[in-house]
């Protein structure tokens, strides 16, 4: 079957013929385009709305926060953009600083309905204290920024490296010695590798967000079985039993 040339030349013609109008300049007045896509650009008495881009990238924070301080001072009313994505993140950041300082609080209080001691408690804490700040150290060392992501692991790392301290507080208050040689801290350690492997899983994870949080979770854990292990043994010193055992008040 056959088709005459003039069937296949002028749909061609007309294609062609759009895309050389299509690339011809001409005045766009509102008049030409759609209502609502001038609604949202113009309010009824005939002011516009202005959209401003900063020039640097989106992941440079400081070039963003001086972006959104020109624009604020020029516009105080302005919205959107880097000024809602910075303003969410600071409210982001507040809530997980008030969520840590809330948790903070209610381990120290049912670490005090627990142990029924000060001394017992801040002997729970401070490893715990000093675990956090490891890990912050290590992630300015190393590079590793806190995210939106990864940040979800700051309560978590709370609620389960105390849980670690409080082993040994009962073990040294009931008079235990040698706690490095016991089985306790063969439990802590392989429980701190099983819940640090299943968290740090997450590192391997294509998403950047789930692996940035896998990779501070692992870090974080490791710190914690390292202050827990290392340090509060040494901090808590002689068991309070043994020391009473010798005629030492404790």
């Amino acid at each position: 079957m056959t088709f005459p040339p003039q069937t296949l030349i002028s749909p061609l013609n007309a294609d062609l013929a759009a895309l050389q109008a299509s690339l011809e300049a001409r005045r766009v007045t509102p008049e030409m385009l759609p209502h609502g896509l001038v609604a949202d650009w113009m309010t009824p008495d005939g002011q516009a709305r202005v959209s401003v881009a900063p020039k640097a990238s989106a992941s440079d924070i400081p070039a963003m926060r001086a972006f959104v301080a020109a624009v604020l001072a020029v516009a105080p009313g302005a919205t959107e953009g880097p000024i809602a994505t910075l303003s969410a993140g600071d409210m982001i950041l507040s809530a997980f600083i008030e969520a840590g300082v809330l948790a903070l609080i209610s381990i120290a209080l049912l670490l005090w309905l627990v142990l029924r001691r000060p001394r017992d408690v801040l002997l729970t804490l401070v490893p715990l204290a000093l675990a956090g700040v490891v890990t912050m150290q290590i992630m300015a060392l190393s590079g590793m920024p806190f995210n939106f992501a990864n940040i979800i692991g700051l309560p978590l790392l709370l609620g389960v490296g105390v849980a670690f301290k409080v082993y040994y507080i009962m073990a040294w208050r009931e008079g235990t010695t040698r706690l490095l040689q016991t089985p306790l801290t063969r439990a802590v350690i392989f429980s701190a590798l099983t819940t640090a492997t299943a968290f740090g899983s997450l590192w391997l994870s294509s998403h950047p967000g789930a692996s940035s949080m896998g990779k501070l979770l692992a870090l974080s854990l490791l710190c914690t079985l390292a202050a827990a292990v290392v340090f509060q043994p040494i901090l808590m010193g002689r068991p309070r039993k043994a020391s009473q055992s010798l005629g030492v008040n404790r």
